[in-house]
């Protein structure tokens, strides 16, 4: 079966709630996506959840950003995922390349897979984040580290377990740099990551699973990306906080 295109949003540490309602009323402007061949979802501040629930057009669903190891308790600051699952949120987004390489985070390739692998447990689905620093692509290491962080998650996860997965592949040189891989470049490594699922989780998963690319999408470019093959849709940042948004999300019609 064809996959569905999905279109991500993730607004980071960014929004107050003025700034949320206006976005939130551009995006209404746009047609209605719930009977369109396409998955929207909003990645908002966990402080926002509700408010953004609130203001979000209804055929959009909203996801946070992060989620702890596992049960909460004495750990100040964190949100569980029986927290999110308990306020009536279904996504969240892991192992973003902020919270892999920002200094004050770091988190590892194993803390990442726990926090799939539980989040999964509890009945969430996940956008798993994957991709290359700018040094690691120019040393041709692209494809050895994009597998290094999915076999981390894989071995944590069983084969029904993906269905609840969308990979994001980001690219870390093109996140909010401006610059973008070209789409015979997102295309390769998209279909790189595929034939790793096929050969290390199943060829069903592989067929099934969706591989989004993230790194400065924007309307500009979203609709020649769209066209690849192997590019099922877009975890977009900044455009994402813009009424530009709407013209990605419309790039399924490209798929």
């Amino acid at each position: 079966m064809p996959r569905t295109f999905f279109v991500g949003g993730n607004w980071k540490c960014n929004g107050t709630r003025e700034s949320i309602a206006k976005i939130c009323e551009e995006f209404s402007k746009g047609p209605s996506t719930a009977d369109a061949d396409v998955e929207v979802v909003i990645g908002c501040p966990a402080i926002y959840t509700d408010y953004t629930r609130e203001k979000l057009r209804k055929d959009w669903a909203i996801s946070v950003q992060n989620c702890w190891v596992g049960k909460g308790g004495a750990i100040t600051g964190e949100i569980s995922a029986e927290m999110v699952k308990d306020a009536g949120i279904e996504w969240v987004i892991l192992g973003h390349s902020e919270r892999r390489h920002l200094p004050q985070l770091k988190e590892s390739d194993e803390t990442v897979a726990v926090k799939v692998a539980y989040a999964i447990s509890l009945g969430l689905k996940v956008m798993a984040c994957i991709g290359e620093l700018l040094e690691e692509r120019e040393a041709g290491q692209t494809q050895a580290v994009n597998e290094r962080q999915l076999a981390a998650i894989a071995a944590k996860l069983k084969e029904e377990d993906w269905k609840n997965v969308v990979i994001a592949y980001e690219p870390v040189w093109a996140i909010g740099t401006g610059k973008v891989a070209s789409p015979d470049q997102a295309q390769e490594v998209h279909e790189q990551v595929r034939a790793w699922v096929a050969s290390n989780v199943s060829a069903a998963v592989a067929a099934d699973v969706r591989i989004l690319y993230g790194g400065s999408v924007t309307a500009a470019n979203c609709q020649e990306l769209a066209g690849k093959p192997d590019v099922d849709g877009f975890l977009v940042g900044g455009a994402s906080l813009k009424p530009e948004f709407l013209a990605i999300v419309d790039a399924y019609k490209n798929s």
